[in-house]
């Protein structure tokens, strides 16, 4: 099965369930797509880096500027130039991720041609910018209204029009596929496709731990992935300001950053009100092998997610990556995560505060032998769910019973 995918993702990108997904696992079971979207150009030491091939197909590519009214322009157009003018013999279906102007015209084009059109919601982007339109109030000017408008247009089109002319849907999580239901789209039309990990290289055998001498004599705790506002990650140091009352010589990693450096400042000063700042070790970002060697040296993985509409559809990434890596770990009730816990038994489920997380810490470093059950149940569960080998057999199984059955509808058309 061959498809025409259009994303709103730069390639290379970062997105695992591109990279491994489409890029990997997928192609193995017959499952190829040729990528169009616009090419990262970022520049290294003044020169601009060779885009990577795409390993499943064609990377149909176009260059955009910096300007990011300009870059949307940009990458609309070419989108609209390929689906015009593609050659639709070489596709059993189009798919468009997360855009929804440029998923009117490939229904158009879906429909001319007789493949089907499958639409996949990584995350709910119209109403992401209604939601950040409304923080920054009329004060923000433009950039008020002019995502406001754009959300409000994107939603209508999204469950108005490009959901329910879909043939099939795919979403990122089960509680998803259940809010995106209570629009009036059809249940059975949608199948989760949750994040996963790729076991070919996440083995902690493979990884050498980090040699970091700050964490000699440490025993250490880790939070991996983006500081942004919307995580909420200061409550990990009024956590930490209790953990260290009860096991002094604990040193919480944050491997990540943000872009906000006003943001990036106001956690420091956070970490120094709560008095912790000697207790936390800041890397910033790494690459993510990098990153994942602060992992297998530490004992507990930490995954706090801020509950709400649009993060209750998440299906995080980080929590995977620690049971994989054998970290047990202490997470919040966000509705993926929850059901990790349930399914894996590979960690401790709380409410998130900072008094939960802390005793849950505090539990699994003063019972090592707990923890590590929990690691193998971990390491077994995502082999056995979360792998994107196993995953990918999921949705190759999904995509040729959805070519079955355009091709059935094709010949009663046919017949009558």
């Amino acid at each position: 099965m061959h498809i025409l995918y259009l994303t709103s993702e730069q390639w290379p990108t970062f997105r695992a369930d591109i990279v491994a997904l489409f890029g990997k696992y997928l192609p193995r079971l017959g499952v190829t797509c040729d990528l169009v979207t616009e090419a990262d150009l970022a520049l290294k030491n003044g020169v601009t880096k060779p885009v990577a091939p795409w390993p499943a197909g064609r990377a149909i590519l176009c260059g955009c500027p910096k300007n990011r009214a300009l870059q949307y322009i940009v990458k609309l157009l070419h989108q609209c130039r390929v689906l015009l003018f593609t050659d639709y013999k070489k596709y059993d279906a189009i798919q468009v991720r997360d855009m929804t102007v440029i998923a009117l015209l490939a229904i158009c084009m879906a429909k001319l041609n007789k493949i089907p059109f499958f639409y996949w919601l990584s995350y709910p982007q119209s109403e992401g910018q209604i939601q950040r339109a409304q923080a920054r109030g009329l004060q923000g000017g433009m950039r008020y209204w002019f995502p406001l408008l754009q959300g409000h247009v994107g939603k209508w089109l999204l469950y108005k029009i490009i959901l329910p002319k879909a043939d099939h849907i795919f979403v990122q999580s089960a509680q998803m596929q259940r809010d995106i239901a209570k629009h009036g789209i059809c249940f059975a039309s949608m199948t989760p496709v949750p994040m996963g990990v790729d076991l070919e290289i996440a083995k902690s055998a493979l990884i050498i731990p980090t040699e970091d001498e700050r964490l000699k004599g440490k025993r250490s705790i880790i939070y991996l992935g983006t500081l942004d506002r919307v995580r909420k990650i200061d409550i990990l140091f009024e956590m930490l300001q209790i953990v260290k009352q009860k096991i002094p010589n604990i040193t919480l990693v944050i491997a990540g950053d943000t872009e906000d450096p006003q943001h990036r400042t106001w956690l420091t000063q956070q970490a120094a009100r709560h008095g912790v700042e000697d207790y936390i070790l800041w890397t910033g970002w790494l690459p993510t092998h990098e990153a994942w060697r602060y992992v297998v040296k530490a004992e507990i993985g930490l995954s706090p997610l801020p509950r709400g509409y649009l993060l209750d559809m998440s299906s995080p990434t980080k929590a995977i990556e620690y049971m994989a890596l054998g970290l047990p770990v202490v997470m919040n009730d966000n509705p993926d995560q929850a059901q990790l816990v349930q399914e894996s038994d590979a960690g401790i489920c709380v409410a998130l505060s900072a008094q939960a997380f802390a005793i849950a810490t505090i539990e699994l470093l003063n019972n090592p032998a707990s923890s590590k059950a929990m690691v193998q149940r971990g390491k077994q569960y995502v082999m056995q769910k979360r792998s994107y080998e196993t995953i990918a057999m999921q949705l190759s199984a999904q995509y040729q019973q959805l070519k079955i059955k355009n091709n059935e509808k094709l010949h009663a058309k046919d017949f009558f």
